[in-house]
C-alpha cells in the first residue's frame, strides 16, 4: 500500500562531508510501445517529468536523501511522492554539484535511472505537480536544470550500449 503523505522537514537530512544537503533522485523511463523497435533511442525511450510544486518548469523528481532509508530508497519514495510512478532503481547515473535556486546554498545530486513498472492513478503530490510523459527531446528542451539534462544524456547513452543500438520493448 502507498502512503499518500509526503514526508516533510529536514530533521533526518543527509549532508555530504562538504555540508551540502544530499539530494537524490530518478529519470523514470519506459520503452514508448507506439515504437517496439525502433533505431532512434529518442523515439523508442519516454521519460517522466515533473513541474515543480510552483506549478512552472520541468524537471524529474528528486528530493532529500534521508539517514534513515538508502539511498535508492530515497530515490524511489521521491519518484512515488512527486509523480506516482514505482519500478526498478538501476545503477547511478552520476552525481553533480549545483546551487539551488530558491535558497543561498549548494546541494549534491544524485540520480539513477527507475525504469517504470507501475504507474499510480493517486499519489501524495497529485495536487500540487503536474506529470507528463514526453520525448527524450522534448525533456531535453525543457527541463531547466544542466544536472538533470546531463543526467539524461548519460542514460541515453547507456541506454543505447545496452541495446546495441536496437530497442526491443519488453514492457
Amino acid at each position: 500500500m502507498v502512503s499518500l503523505v509526503s514526508r516533510q522537514g529536514r530533521q533526518l537530512q543527509r549532508y555530504s562531508s562538504s555540508g551540502c544537503r544530499l539530494v537524490v533522485g530518478c529519470i523514470p523511463y519506459k520503452f514508448n510501445m507506439d515504437m517496439p523497435c525502433s533505431d532512434d533511442l529518442d523515439k523508442a525511450v519516454e521519460v517522466l517529468v515533473i513541474s515543480s510544486q510552483k506549478g512552472y518548469g520541468m524537471m524529474f523528481p528528486k528530493g532529500g536523501w534521508e539517514t534513515d532509508e538508502t539511498i535508492k530508497q530515497a530515490a524511489s519514495r521521491e519518484a512515488m511522492e512527486e509523480a506516482g510512478v514505482q519500478g526498478n532503481i538501476e545503477r547511478k547515473l552520476g552525481r553533480w554539484k549545483y546551487k539551488s535556486k530558491t535558497y543561498d546554498a549548494f546541494y549534491e545530486g544524485i540520480m539513477f535511472p527507475l525504469n517504470v513498472t507501475e504507474v499510480l492513478v493517486d499519489w501524495p503530490e497529485m495536487d500540487v505537480r503536474a506529470r507528463r510523459w514526453v520525448t527524450v527531446a522534448e525533456a531535453r528542451e525543457g527541463c531547466e536544470h544542466l544536472w538533470m539534462k546531463e543526467a539524461l544524456e548519460i542514460l541515453i547513452t547507456r541506454l543505447s550500449n545496452m541495446s546495441g543500438n536496437r530497442i526491443i520493448s519488453a514492457v
